[in-house]
């Protein structure tokens, strides 16, 4: 930090001294030695060894980050989690696994191919809609699949009270690269205020993985940087406003010598993107226990919660989807 942007909690008399002895920022003052820059200013200015050492003192608690006690911590934590959504997907199992898809969190649903990431991700803010008038959700579609019919037939399936508006209150919007993303959130903002009617209840990226796949490289950091700058913007809007998110990350196949191994899948976007979301769940589908009858077609799969910052890891829960509803196995 340049010492200019800590007036005029310096002086700026201070300041053009301390320049001219090429000390220039918060690190030249505060690792050096008080009394080797004293020396260097000019009788001229008027500057006390005592005036410099206040000024030592003050940059240092200008400079540093703001402490907060723990208790406060806990307070402020407490009621952002009570203030925050609570959304389920109506399989017991499967909501055990990380209590719910709400609170103050950004979740990773990620998985083999046609696994039911987006019906599992449907069908959480589609019941959350038909039992909360008041909720409103965010749909930030990235490759254009999304089909408002499906949502709609699921719908039916619901018998809540609020289900006949729950498609006036899901906001859909496209965003096939990073910038139009931002401005989606940024057009979400003003439905995460209490005051309005209906209030933003979560918001779903389908996928993520359109996003930021393009901006890697293996000889550049630039890319992971805006991915990373681009998570860390997601986690602050979500404690923020008490909103949870839930992103849709593809798969890439895991490189590895053997040939046996060869169709080993692992999640998009590389080793570090699951640090940067708060739980992340895989999908895989149990195509031995597929159950076919003449009047249902169910798809089991099989959930598992890879990491998390809240709840236990390594532990899973099997549900089943027919006609992009997901049930209890």
């Amino acid at each position: 930090m340049r010492l200019t942007a800590l007036i005029p909690a310096l002086s700026p008399e201070l300041v053009s001294s301390l320049d001219k002895c090429g000390v220039r920022t918060d690190s030249d003052l505060l690792f050096r030695p008080v009394v080797e820059v004293y020396l260097q200013l000019s009788s001229e200015d008027g500057i006390s060894l005592l005036d410099l050492e206040r000024a030592v003192e003050l940059t240092a608690e200008l400079a540093s980050a703001p402490g907060i006690a723990g208790d406060e911590l806990l307070a402020q934590e407490t009621q952002a989690q009570e203030q925050a959504p609570t959304l389920f997907s109506g399989v017991g199992g499967l909501d055990n696994l990380l209590c719910g898809f709400g609170g103050c969190r950004v979740i990773e649903i990620t998985g083999d191919k046609q696994s039911g990431k987006t019906t599992l991700a449907l069908n959480v803010i589609l019941r959350h809609l038909s039992e909360v008038s008041q909720a409103r959700i965010a749909w930030i579609d990235t490759t254009g699949d999304f089909s408002v019919e499906h949502a709609a037939q699921i719908l039916k399936t619901f018998n809540s009270e609020a289900t006949s508006s729950a498609l006036n209150r899901l906001q859909v919007s496209l965003a096939f690269d990073i910038e139009a993303a931002y401005n989606a959130l940024e057009e979400s903002q003003p439905l995460v205020s209490i005051r309005h009617s209906t209030r933003l209840s979560c918001i779903v990226f389908d996928a993520i993985t359109p996003l930021l796949g393009p901006l890697l490289s293996a000889v550049s950091a630039q890319g992971h940087s805006a991915m990373t700058e681009f998570m860390y913007h997601l986690r602050d809007f979500s404690r923020l406003h008490s909103c949870p998110i839930l992103v849709i990350n593809n798969t890439s196949l895991l490189v590895h010598h053997s040939k046996s191994a060869s169709q080993i899948r692992k999640p998009a976007l590389g080793p570090s993107f699951e640090f940067l979301t708060d739980a992340t769940v895989w999908l895989s589908r149990c195509d031995e226990h597929a159950k076919f009858d003449n009047d249902h077609d169910f798809t089991v799969v099989s959930a598992k919660v890879l990491r998390s910052r809240t709840t236990a890891p390594k532990t899973d829960s099997m549900f089943k989807i027919s006609k992009g509803k997901i049930f209890d196995l």
